[in-house]
C-alpha cells in the first residue's frame, strides 16, 4: 500500500487503534530540561530549547506494540553544529528495542544529516545516513514511522527513505515484542555529532530551538501488559500489514540513491569479518 495522504485518512478513521492527534498536554510529558522544553498554542505546539547549560526532553505518555506514528519538525535553523535532535521510539532494559530518527546539526550553509538506527534486543549498528532534499529548518516538515509485525519503514513527507524487514526467520532479531515510548530530546553532541567532533557547538548562537507539532500515532497502546489491539483487530487496521507497493519501492530507490550518504551494508571495512546477516538478504 502506498504512503499517502488518502492512506492516512483510512488509518485515521480506524477505530480499533488507539488514534491520538496532537495535544501534548494529552500525549505527552516533559521530562528534563528545567523549564527549557514548552508547550504552546493549547497544546499544539512543543518546543525544545538547549544551551550552555542544558538540553531538553519529553516522552509518550502511551507505551506502543506497532502503529503508524507521524511526527512535525521543524529543526535548529542557522549554525547548529555540535547539536543533536533525537526522536526515537525505545523500550527499557538491557535488551531493549529502539527505532531511531537523530537529525545532527551542521555549519550555517551545510546540510542536516538524518542518522537512522534500529535496535533489537539490545544489538544497534544499523546505521544508515542521509542528506535531505529540502532545508529542515524552514518550515516543518512530518517524519513517519511504521512499525508492523513485517517491517519497519521510515518515511519523510510520505516517501519512504527506509525499510527494515522482519528476518527473524534467517536468524536476525527484530523488533516485535516489547512496548516502546516515544522520546525525543535537543542536547549537546559536539564531540561526535558534526564532522566525527571537529565543528564544535557555537554557544554564542544559543539558546538553540526545534519545534514540533502535529502529532498523531495510529498505534496499538499497551497497559499494564494488555494491547489495545487484540490479534483479530490488528488485521482490521491497514497499517498492520501496510508494505511498500511499486511506487514507493522506486521512491525508496531513488531517495537512497541520490541523498544516501552511509549505510552499514555497504561499511566491509567495519566489518572485516562480515557484513551482518540481514544485509546479505536485502
Amino acid at each position: 500500500m502506498a504512503f499517502s495522504r488518502v492512506t492516512f485518512l483510512v488509518i485515521l478513521i480506524s477505530t480499533v487503534a488507539i488514534a491520538s492527534a496532537g495535544n501534548f498536554y494529552q500525549d505527552f510529558d516533559i521530562t528534563w530540561g528545567d523549564g527549557r522544553a514548552k508547550i504552546l498554542n493549547n497544546g499544539q505546539l512543543l518546543t525544545l530549547s538547549l544551551d550552555k547549560s542544558s538540553g531538553s526532553g519529553f516522552q509518550s505518555k502511551n507505551e506502543y506494540l506497532f502503529g503508524k506514528i507521524d511526527m512535525q519538525l521543524k529543526l535548529v535553523p542557522g549554525n547548529s553544529a555540535g547539536t543533536v535532535t533525537a526522536y526515537y521510539l525505545s523500550s527499557k532494559g538491557g535488551a531493549w528495542d529502539e527505532i531511531d530518527f537523530e537529525f545532527l546539526g551542521n555549519l550555517s550553509g551545510d546540510p542536516y544529516i538524518l542518522h537512522t538506527n534500529v535496535f533489537s534486543q539490545g544489538k544497534g549498528n544499523r546505521e544508515q545516513q542521509f542528506y535531505l532534499w529540502f532545508d529542515p529548518t524552514a518550515d516543518f516538515h512530518t517524519y513517519s514511522i511504521l512499525w508492523n509485525p513485517q517491517r519497519i519503514v521510515f518515511s519523510v513527507d510520505g516517501s519512504p527513505i527506509r525499510e527494515f524487514k522482519n528476518m527473524e526467520s534467517n536468524g536476525v532479531p527484530f523488533p516485535k515484542s516489547q512496548p516502546m515510548r516515544i522520546y525525543s530530546s535537543l542536547w549537546n553532541a559536539d564531540d561526535w555529532a558534526t564532522r566525527g567532533g571537529l565543528v564544535k557547538t557555537d554557544w554564542s548562537n544559543a539558546p538553540f530551538t526545534a519545534s514540533y507539532r502535529n502529532f498523531n500515532a495510529n498505534a496499538c497502546t499497551v497497559s499494564s501488559g494488555t494491547s489495545s489491539c487484540s490479534s483479530t483487530q490488528s488485521n482490521k487496521n491497514s497499517w498492520f500489514s501496510e508494505e511498500l507497493d511499486s511506487t514507493s519501492h522506486e521512491r525508496l530507490k531513488w531517495v537512497q540513491k541520490n541523498y544516501m550518504i552511509y549505510n552499514y551494508c555497504t561499511d566491509t571495512k567495519r566489518f572485516p569479518q562480515g557484513l551482518p546477516q540481514e544485509c546479505m538478504m536485502v
